[in-house]
């Protein structure tokens, strides 16, 4: 079967994209195999993780729209116009039964040249609880219609959306905290706090964690997830800790195939409420404080509200980071709360999600 993939800006829409390719390959039938394509843009961070998942990639053109400029609209419009040709281009040579697109505006010349120019059925993912333009514009083009939560529903076409939860690498149900530790050299009786922002970082996140820094380890082991930008400037604050406090300060710019395995050591997270966190806290079962993103839409405060109305998380605005250190310090000791926050995540989860969307698939190449 061949299928198209496309999606990407984060790794929150690229992921699920991948889980989606690999429940897809098991669900064909006996002689059949998957030929899959990625097509995204040059610049996102789709291309390396594709390539590192041994999918083939093809790159081209897409230029978002929202937040323009005049001017930056009219060059976005003239990208996405570029890559619909070149899309209509990578169509006609690979020939797909189906394409499967997960938002974001590097999708939109996929999803423009799937139905206008070949007739190829689409199926669009949604990540977040809320879509963007480019989702609601994509659902209008597309045969089916998945998302990750049923507070969806309310923005899209209800005929042909169907609620199958967010797709995630098979790794995040086979994890365990016990074989964690032990990967990551951390005794069992210690407690452990997981820091993160996005693709790139989380800049607040960041120096929020450079000022207490040692009144932080003093408390927990931290795995912290940086960023490649300022990764070198906190590892030179973890060179200068007392020895005793260096070990227990656990920094990596950023995390491919351990990730599964750092959340899992750990007993809470601070995050931002991109996509990946409607599937990966609810697989792993782990509480969470979450600090949205005031911008890019305030499409991550959905998330964030949608985890914490069930009780799996707490969110604390961006700009009111100075009172996280004590809520933190409070989670961490606060073991019954913590496993009531980390039962209430492990009732959102959703394992079959990846299977749902790739039987969509199926159904419309049908």
């Amino acid at each position: 079967m061949k299928v198209v993939f496309s999606g990407g800006g984060t790794g929150g829409h690229v992921y699920p994209a991948l889980a989606v390719a690999s429940a897809l390959a098991q669900e064909l039938g006996e002689g059949e195999a998957l030929d899959a394509l990625y097509i995204g843009t040059a610049s996102g961070v789709e291309k390396e993780l594709v390539t590192r998942a041994g999918l083939p990639f093809r790159a081209v053109a897409a230029g978002a729209i929202r937040g323009r400029s005049p001017w930056g609209l009219a060059t976005s419009v003239v990208k996405l116009a570029r890559g619909v040709t070149q899309a209509r281009a990578a169509i006609a040579e690979f020939q797909p039964q189906a394409v499967l697109t997960t938002g974001g505006y590097a999708s939109i010349p996929m999803a423009v040249a799937a139905r206008t120019s070949h007739r190829i059925p689409l199926v669009v993912y949604l990540p977040d609880v809320r879509p963007g333009w480019a989702v609601r514009f994509m659902a209008r083009l597309a045969q089916r219609v998945a998302v990750t939560t049923d507070r969806s529903l309310a923005y899209l076409p209800r005929a042909k959306t169907v609620v199958t939860g967010y797709p995630i690498r098979p790794t995040f149900w086979q994890v365990g905290k016990e074989e964690a530790r032990r990967r990551l050299a951390i005794d069992a009786q210690e407690r452990v706090l997981f820091i993160a922002g996005a693709t790139h970082g989380a800049r607040t996140l960041n120096r929020m964690v450079g000022g207490p820094l040692s009144q932080l380890l003093e408390l927990c082991h931290l795995i912290h997830l940086s960023g490649p930008s300022d990764q070198p400037r906190l590892d030179r604050l973890r060179l200068d800790l007392p020895d005793r406090l260096r070990p227990r300060y656990h920094l990596y710019g950023y995390m491919h195939e351990d990730l599964p395995w750092a959340m899992a050591a750990a007993d809470l997270a601070v995050m931002r409420a991109g996509a990946s966190v409607m599937g990966e806290l609810p697989a792993i079962g782990l509480p969470a404080i979450l600090v949205p993103y005031p911008h890019a839409g305030g499409h991550q405060r959905f998330n964030a509200r949608f985890l914490a109305d069930a009780g799996a998380a707490l969110v604390v605005e961006d700009n009111k980071l100075n009172g996280l250190l004590p809520l933190m310090g409070e989670l961490l000791t606060d073991e019954a709360r913590r496993a009531t926050m980390a039962e209430a995540a492990r009732r959102l989860a959703r394992p079959d999600a990846a299977r749902d969307i790739a039987r969509l698939l199926l159904e419309v190449a049908k």
